[in-house]
């Protein structure tokens, strides 16, 4: 093939393509992926896609949309470098047919930029120079050729003015040049990566003090490639950083070697030197490369899939709606901080208490429950959290208070005390105060609050700092709009932070929606929110819908029927009120004279039924107390309910309601196999789990989930008996009581 300028500039990415490979990659019918796409190109958000154009999208689930613009643009971004590739490489003289087929081979980004490397590097590679010396023919002649054949062909390409003065020099040249296209040879490639993955081992060297190691379980590490987990990449890669491990791959590179060797019929003896150097010194180093890259790159993107899960679940914890709520941050040195806030979130007032004046601490906060008629108590679980536990529980009981109380995460309130954010809305507060109405509010509404956060600070992530920070800060995001966008807005009360993951919402336009509530009052529909300048007719296509207004007079402004769709909604508003379930022929007459589908008409009537559900109330809610309980109340065996913290690949993280947070195994989550703790278990969870081990030294509580005994063998002691339930049932034991 005869490469000319205008075929280079001819090379364009092929849509069509495209969109087969994405088809066939997804397991999604062609025309589903089609039409997806041609939406997205229009500017159309996934939110807005995924409710509101089903029709369109064969009824695409959330999922399958954003998997299938993931794919779009990666696979657009590959045929982009693919030809940037191509046209650098020709433009420099050195565009082969070999190479060109084997570029146009590669599957991902990492195997293009591993051939173009030699190319995009000054310093010449010993196979360039042999080219330029017009050796690449001789080098084709290594492959058919014998010994004394080869080296009388030599001596055509013998010449002072390219500096090839001996026989060897010139077969030296072509073996550079062979050993070179083995190295960028695709199919060879492929073959030596999937040996050393199916034959090959990690090995994992300790290079300090073992005993007093975070990663002694790594010390004398060996596993197979091909069974290696997510977790263990990520945290041999951080020892390796931090110069506590040593790793490498251990193959059979002599048994790779002779395999490769055998594909090729050498008819000389200078083929097979050829190739070994083209495998060890090139090839196999490179392949070694790729798998660490590719190994830690998957390993990432499970890290950040578990992450976005755990966010996922976190974010759609339900709200406490209609509860005046008192907010604690606990304190040591500088006392406890307590703020309050009304059922609409506004701040009321704080106060601060030292719980080791505990006569002192519960008169406060019995006095404070009493003022503002407080109906619920969140407690921060950051240091000194179960000491103003045990002080807020003897208040209760002691002063008899109609009173619960809850432990709340303060992951990421200090972010949220001292950020922009926080400074604007309480701009006289300390910054302590405004972490306690941090920790109120996520209580009243989880979401409203917890989007003023860098998702990173939640603490819902596995080795989140040792991973790709872009991809993961892109995922947090789709899943804070998905959420935010799953849920709906109240335009009226959401903040700048929540309005800005509204689908077709940008930043500076959230920022007018705000100016122009504290201009003109409230927004009294849909309609207004034209009015407000950038709120232009795509955006209010694809906003409206998730914009909440209860103020409206038009009821339908307070539903997930999006305004296109009203004419059709009223008709159907009418009808429910007399017949609660149309007929069908009445359903087949309203979709032809409004050209809407019958699906969407039938979400619109059950919309109309149970108009604004809210999808968080499926999830479990907060575990309210009354009492507290030590470490050493604890005992094998007993049943205790707790919350799920965080959800990691090797198990899940539990709050039962002490300072200690206990941990449930994966081995220890089902009777059945399970490959991943989130097929079970997910953050937010609240379940009954069996106490199975305890350790008093190093203060560690395993549960477990199992239907059987499960518990380890522990020392034999004297055991009081609780009755299985919420702590709640074992704070009522009399065992417990004074």
């Amino acid at each position: 093939m005869e490469f000319t300028a205008d075929f280079i500039e001819g090379l364009n990415v092929n849509p069509v393509e495209i969109v087969k490979k994405i088809s066939e990659e997804l397991s999604i019918p062609l025309q589903k992926v089609n039409a997806t796409i041609n939406l997205l190109k229009s500017d159309n958000t996934i939110p807005f896609i995924a409710r509101y154009r089903k029709e369109v999208t064969g009824n695409l689930t959330e999922t399958e949309i954003r998997e299938i613009s993931h794919r779009l643009e990666y696979l657009e971004n590959l045929e982009k470098r693919r030809i940037e590739i191509i046209k650098s490489i020709f433009n420099q003289g050195k565009l082969s047919e070999d190479l060109y087929k084997n570029i146009m081979k590669c599957e991902t980004i990492t195997e293009l930029e591993d051939i173009y490397a030699p190319y995009k590097k000054k310093k010449k590679t010993r196979g360039m120079i042999a080219i330029e010396k017009g050796l690449e023919e001789l080098a084709n002649q290594l492959y058919v050729l014998t010994d004394n054949e080869l080296e009388e062909e030599a001596k055509k390409y013998l010449s002072e003015e390219k500096d090839v003065k001996t026989i060897e020099e010139a077969i030296q040249g072509a073996m550079d040049i062979v050993a070179e296209k083995l190295s960028q040879n695709v199919d060879e490639r492929n073959f030596v990566r999937e040996f050393i993955v199916s034959d090959g081992k990690i090995k994992v060297i300790g290079l300090k003090d073992e005993a007093s190691s975070v990663y002694k379980m790594y010390y004398s590490f060996e596993e197979n490639l091909k069974e290696l987990k997510p977790h263990h990449i990520l945290a041999i890669n951080r020892g390796e950083k931090e110069e506590e491990l040593k790793t490498e791959i251990v193959y059979d590179e002599e048994k790779l070697v002779e395999v490769i060797l055998a594909r090729y019929r050498a008819k000389n003896k200078y083929l097979p030197i050829a190739l070994k150097d083209g495998l060890k010194r090139l090839l196999i180093p490179s392949v070694l490369r790729e798998i660490l890259t590719n190994s830690t790159e998957t390993a990432e993107d499970h890290s950040i899939k578990v992450f976005s899960e755990n966010l996922k679940h976190l974010l759609m914890q339900p709200p406490i709606k209609s509860s005046t709520i008192l907010g604690i941050d606990p304190g040591i040195r500088t006392g406890t901080k307590a703020a309050v806030i009304d059922k609409t979130g506004k701040y009321l007032g704080h106060f601060v208490f030292y719980q080791e004046r505990e006569k002192e601490s519960k008169e406060i906060i019995a006095k404070v429950c009493d003022k503002y008629n407080i109906e619920l108590i969140a407690i921060g679980n950051g240091t000194g959290s179960h000491e103003v536990q045990k002080v807020v529980a003897e208040a209760i009981d002691e002063y008899n208070l109609p009173v619960s109380f809850t432990v709340v995460s303060e992951d990421g309130a200090s972010v949220y005390s001292a950020s922009e954010i926080g400074v604007e809305e309480f701009p006289d507060l300390d910054v302590t105060i405004r972490g306690a109405i941090s920790i109120a509010r996520r209580l009243l509404d989880p979401l409203a609050e917890l989007v003023k956060i860098d998702p990173k600070s939640l603490g819902v992530g596995l080795y989140q700092h040792d991973v790709n920070q872009k991809k993961l800060s892109k995922a947090l995001d789709e899943v804070v709009e998905s959420v935010v966008n799953n849920v709906g807005v109240n335009v009226n009360t959401a903040s700048y932070s929540l309005l800005k993951y509204v689908s077709g919402i940008t930043s500076s336009l959230a920022k007018s929606i705000v100016n122009f509530r504290e201009t003109y009052g409230i927004i009294a529909s849909r309609e207004e929110l034209k009015k407000i300048p950038g709120f232009g007719e795509k955006t209010f296509e694809q906003a409206a819908g998730f914009l909440k207004i209860p103020e409206s007079k038009n009821v339908l402004d307070n539903t997930w029927v999006h305004p296109e769709n009203y004419a059709v909604a009223r008709e159907l508003l009418d009808v429910i009120k007399s017949v609660k379930n149309p007929d069908k022929l009445l359903k087949e007459n309203l979709s032809q004279k409004y050209n809407v589908s019958i699906s969407t008409i039938e979400e619109i009537i059950d919309e109309l039924k149970k108009p604004n559900r809210d999808p968080r109330e499926d999830y479990p809610k907060p575990i309210l107390q009354k009492g507290v309980i030590n470490f050493e109340d604890l005992k094998v065996g007993m049943k205790v309910t707790g919350k799920v913290k965080n959800v990691v690949d090797f198990g899940a993280f539990v709050d039962i309601g002490i300072k200690e947070t206990a941990l449930v195994h994966i081995s220890e989550i089902s009777d059945r196999f399970v490959t991943h703790p989130g097929e079970i278990l997910k953050v937010g969870d609240i379940k009954e789990f069996k106490i199975i081990e305890l350790d008093p030294i190093r203060k560690r509580i395993s549960l477990s989930l199992k239907s059987g005994d499960g518990a380890k063998p522990q020392p034999k002691k004297e055991q009081k008996t609780y009755a299985p339930g919420t702590f709640g049932s074992f704070f009522n034991n009399s065992n417990f009581k004074k």
